[in-house]
């Protein structure tokens, strides 16, 4: 209970308060004075209230009397606390001054009027330095002493006649056993690793260098008296020399025989992959001569002349191969590195030189690719030189040890070409470079003549392509193929190749080939543009017009020509390159390996891969684009015969039409002397003639007789149209058939003498027509006996031996025969 509720029931009544509920009641109860007078009981209230009254009376002053008694005990005991708090105050102050005092006397007599550690600070820190001293003190000796066992292992070497390791293995030993109990302690207490762990393993593999390094040492300085690395000639050396040298080689082989005993699995390996011993000290002044011609400032140390440094290396290979191979490996027979080659095991230590040259220098070339490119050829070079000497993985110390499977040399190029940034970086330089020369040589003035025969044959081409006469843009192209062949074809991994293959080599072809289809498109543009809209302007015309120009005339053919021979002189190409050994081989090797199999089908102008590991695949690497080269000649074929035969066809309207002027033959041709033929005639006669003149002396001869035989159908076809079967109500007389016959054998005597051809080979495209002009041309009896064997009632049979007698072999079938024997006017049937 709180002090104010305690003030407020010791409040006296508030008799005002009492009153006014006690009116209140009356008020309530009795509201008129007739309730009053009923009231019978009012005294008895009254007196009921009253000692109602005296209960509370009494009780208040019981109440108040225990209420005293409460107050007083709790001033009683106010006072006594207060009085404890008082004395608790002044023994916390009087604790806090003791304290204070106590800290002071604690404070170091040598600190100044600023605060600093105190004295018990100061030797805790002392004791912990001194633990700390105590372990760094155990560390010390314990590394004095590995030390100390080093250096006795490399004095023992130093000194000994023979090689002696006793010390080296104290070493390992003692090594061991820290080694043993820092792991003991690590597990014990969790701490972290020890450090000294790893440098006492550091301090026993320099310790082993370092008697390796005195043992070569003592073998460099025999060498030096067999004039090493110069070229030795071991037969002038003095015996006692060669005693000497030899003495040394046989106590490095046979501390490297010790050191696979007692050396760990991981260091041997490591060993063995140094090579032997005796040879990696006599590699090292090799190294220095290397050094000092290829490594400073001298001027052979030249980034663009890589040839210099790997003729170098080459050279120190061959001329040492005398004594490697004589001498050393007579060294080696007698111990067991007798299977190891010494020549090859020589040049295997040799490649970290060259190895190390190139990756310093490749970054710096990244940024040159003509340098990074002839350096990447010089290596390749290298690998194949040295490859020609016989040099390879078995026989070394680097082929695997179980001898069941044999490894091979990946070449120094691997250096390169194995880290994707320098080989992408060199196949960008390469695409780069060989896309600059084909835009040059498009681009040159005379790309598109077609180059003059000088002699020069094309005997790795079929005999179909040997007379072909390519423009000059189609023999550089496919020069600049080849060339880019030879670039690549002595990586030595097939996705390397592919890589070249696809991204330098198959966009040049591409290219080409887009050069001369939009040369196609641009020509059928342009010609049937002008015959929708002119008709007949290919063929004559005022010449007004650009786009006549190009497409008119020889000059027309000319460019169709140009895209031909384009077209087939690469398609050739391509033939001869897909069953090269070196295509092929690729081929297989693409569709043998998943990764590459991948990449092909991805590449729109390779053929889709269909062989598998066990069969040979189908097709050449070519393939493809062959079919679309194919596609681009025939397509030039038909634009060219469409072109003549729509030029010539144009030329024939007029004459067509009739009403031109008759003229006489000339004297020899094959039109009689009687028969006068139209003048309109003359152009398009000499308008063929020049077309197959210009294509008998561009064309190779299959392909102008192909062509010949399209458009001289096509000629023949349309005249025995117009001038035949389809007259309408016109009919010839027996003079109009006459002179059609002179003109089909001045057709056929026009393109004998323009293609320089026997009459039978000129005359089989116009056989149709003249057969047709023959049968109309007929008189007399023999007219008359066509007439009834073909309108008679003469079987098939025997209307085919008369034809046969009378007008020799026909074509046409019998119904054919009577509809052009009823163009003539005399035809009663």
């Amino acid at each position: 209970m709180t002090s104010v509720q305690i003030r407020t029931l010791r409040q006296p009544p508030n008799v005002k308060e009492s009153n006014a509920r006690a009116l209140a009641y009356l008020n309530e109860t009795y509201k008129s004075l007739d309730d009053l007078e009923r009231e019978t009981d009012l005294e008895a209230l009254v007196e009921q209230a009253r000692q109602k009254m005296e209960d509370l009376d009494a009780k208040l002053a019981h109440s108040q009397s225990n209420v005293d008694v409460v107050i007083t005990r709790t001033r009683e005991k106010a006072t006594e606390h207060l009085h404890t708090a008082q004395e608790l105050s002044l023994l916390r102050h009087s604790l806090a001054d003791e304290l204070s005092f106590l800290s002071g006397e604690l404070v170091s007599s040598l600190s100044g009027p600023e605060e600093g550690p105190t004295l018990l600070e100061d030797l805790e820190a002392l004791h912990r330095s001194l633990k700390e001293l105590e372990s760094v003190k155990g560390y010390v000796q314990v590394i004095e002493h590995a030390l100390k066992l080093s250096e006795a292992a490399v004095q023992q070497v130093r000194t000994s006649s023979t090689v002696t390791v006793t010390e080296y293995e104290n070493l390992q030993a003692f090594v061991t056993s820290v080694s043993t109990a820092c792991g003991k302690v690590e597990s014990v207490a969790s701490q972290p690793d020890l450090h000294i762990v790893a440098f006492l393993e550091g301090v026993v593999e320099r310790t082993w260098r370092d008697m390796k390094g005195v043992l070569s040492s003592t073998l460099l300085e025999a060498a030096e008296k067999l004039k090493w690395p110069m070229k030795v000639d071991y037969a002038s050396v003095a015996p006692e020399d060669r005693k000497a040298f030899e003495n040394a080689f046989y106590n490095l082989l046979k501390l490297q025989t010790i050191g696979e005993k007692i050396r760990d699995t991981s260091k041997r390996i490591a060993s063995a992959k140094e090579g032997l011993y005796p040879l990696q000290a006599l590699v090292q002044a090799v190294a220095l001569r290397f050094k000092f011609h290829f490594e400073g400032t001298r001027q052979t140390n030249r980034l663009d002349k890589p040839e210099w440094y790997f003729t170098h290396i080459v050279n120190e290979s061959h001329e040492h191969r005398p004594f490697m191979e004589s001498i050393v490996q007579a060294l080696l027979s007698s111990t067991e590195y007798r299977t190891v080659n010494a020549w090859r095991e020589f040049t295997l230590l040799l490649l970290p030189i060259v190895e190390h040259k190139l990756r310093r220098t490749i970054p710096a070339l990244l940024s040159h690719p003509p340098i990074l490119a002839h350096t990447i050829y010089q290596a390749l070079a290298f690998d194949t030189t040295l490859r020609d000497e016989g040099f390879d993985l078995p026989g070394t110390t680097a082929s695997p040890a179980n001898g069941k499977e044999t490894r091979h040399w990946d070449g120094i190029s691997e250096v390169i070409l194995g880290k994707t940034e320098w080989f992408e970086a060199w196949v960008e330089g390469e695409r780069k470079f060989a896309m600059d020369q084909y835009f040059e040589i498009i681009s040159s003035s005379d790309a598109w003549l077609i180059g003059d025969d000088d002699g020069e044959e094309e005997s790795d081409m079929r005999p179909a392509f040997r007379e072909l006469r390519p423009t000059n843009s189609a023999r550089r192209v496919k020069a600049l193929v080849e060339q880019v062949t030879d670039r690549y074809s002595p990586l030595p991994h097939h996705a390397h190749r592919t890589r070249f293959l696809i991204v330098v080599q198959l966009p040049l072809l591409e290219s080409y080939h887009a050069r001369i289809a939009s040369s196609l498109d641009a020509f059928e543009t342009l010609s049937s543009t002008f015959m929708r809209a002119v008709p007949g302007a290919l063929g004559t015309g005022d010449g007004r017009g650009d786009g006549r120009k190009l497409t008119a005339g020889v000059e027309g053919v000319q460019r169709l020509c140009k895209a031909l021979v384009s077209a087939k002189y690469l398609a050739g190409a391509m033939e001869m390159w897909g069953e090269d050994l070196f295509f092929l081989e690729l081929w297989v090797e693409i569709n043998r390996r998943a990764n590459l199999r991948s990449k092909a089908e991805s590449i729109p102008s390779l053929p889709t891969p269909n062989g598998t590991e066990d069969e040979p695949p189908e097709g050449t690497i070519f393939e493809e684009l062959i079919r679309h080269y194919h596609s681009l000649v025939g397509r030039a074929e038909e634009l060219i015969v469409t072109s003549v035969t729509g030029e010539v066809e144009s030329g024939l309207k007029p004459h067509l039409q009739g009403g031109s002027t008759q003229v006489t033959p000339a004297v020899g041709s094959a039109v009689p002397d009687d028969i006068a033929l139209a003048q309109s005639l003359l152009g398009p006669l000499a308008l063929l003639s020049s077309h197959l003149s210009f294509l008998r002396g561009t064309l190779p001869r299959a392909t102008v007789t192909s062509l010949y035989r399209r458009i001289a159908g096509r000629l023949s076809t349309h005249l025995l149209q117009r001038q035949v079967l389809y007259r309408g109500r016109a009919r010839s007389t027996l003079q109009e058939a006459q002179m059609l016959v002179a003109e089909a054998e001045l057709w056929v005597e026009t393109c004998r003498v323009a293609l320089k051809e026997g009459r039978g080979r000129v005359e089989a495209p116009w056989r149709p027509f003249l057969q047709a002009a023959r049968l109309l041309a007929t008189e007399g009896e023999v007219w008359t006996k066509v007439v009834d064997a073909t309108f008679g009632m003469a079987s098939d049979g025997e209307w085919e031996e008369v034809m046969l007698d009378t007008v020799g072999l026909c074509e046409f079938p019998r119904e054919e025969v009577q509809g052009i024997l009823r163009r003539r006017a005399d035809c009663e049937r």
